[in-house]
């Protein structure tokens, strides 16, 4: 006997396919939604598909953007010779929010990763060489500090090395209010590699 109606195990199916939601949880978002008045849900729907529709990648950069190039990349005020790589739009977001960062980014959209089938050719590499010709002085590279992210940190700089830039990687290591008997033995190491001094 079918616990739901068809079209709410489909929903719930749907909701099951997003990040982060199991099944309690793809339950309690769709009937949330279904105990809506008709017309919010219609919204919500309609923005989902308008957000879909209207993305873009921005020429410049390739950050998720609803114009050909983005705030960031068309603000006069940011540092143009300093381009920061991340993997991720999300990345840019939280990279923004320290305040800190005033150039401008790169975004691969992924990292390579040969045991799950992505190649250099794979991810937004080919741009980023292009962007070189802009006087570009410095990359940071901000990829994740997993074994994908090391490795396409080393290939970025085996890449970007002999056109005279300037490769740097950011500091990994503890958190602030992180605790040194909690951190495994990869964070200590960065944390050692990347102490500067008091």
């Amino acid at each position: 006997m079918a616990l739901y109606a068809d079209s709410v195990a489909r929903l719930i199916e749907q909701f099951e396919k997003l990040p982060g939601i199991g099944h309690k949880s793809a339950q309690r978002v769709a009937f949330h939604l279904l105990n809506q008045n008709p017309a919010v849900v219609e919204q919500f729907a309609k923005t989902m598909v308008e957000a879909r529709k209207s993305l873009k990648f921005c020429s410049v950069c390739q950050n998720m953007s609803d114009k050909d190039v983005c705030d960031i990349c068309g603000n006069p005020a940011r540092d143009k010779s300093v381009i920061c790589v991340v993997e991720d739009p999300r990345d840019v977001v939280a990279m923004e929010r320290s305040m800190e960062f005033r150039g401008l980014y790169h975004v691969l959209h992924g990292v390579i990763s040969p045991s799950r089938g992505v190649d250099p050719d794979d991810i937004r590499l080919k741009e980023l060489v292009a962007r070189m010709a802009d006087d570009v002085e410095e990359v940071i590279v901000a990829t994740n500090p997993t074994v994908e992210g090391e490795t396409t940190a080393m290939y970025i700089s085996k890449l970007l090395s002999p056109l005279g830039v300037n490769v740097t990687r950011i500091a990994h290591g503890l958190p602030v209010g992180g605790d040194i008997e909690y951190a495994d033995e990869i964070t200590l190491a960065k944390a050692l590699q990347g102490r500067t001094k008091i």
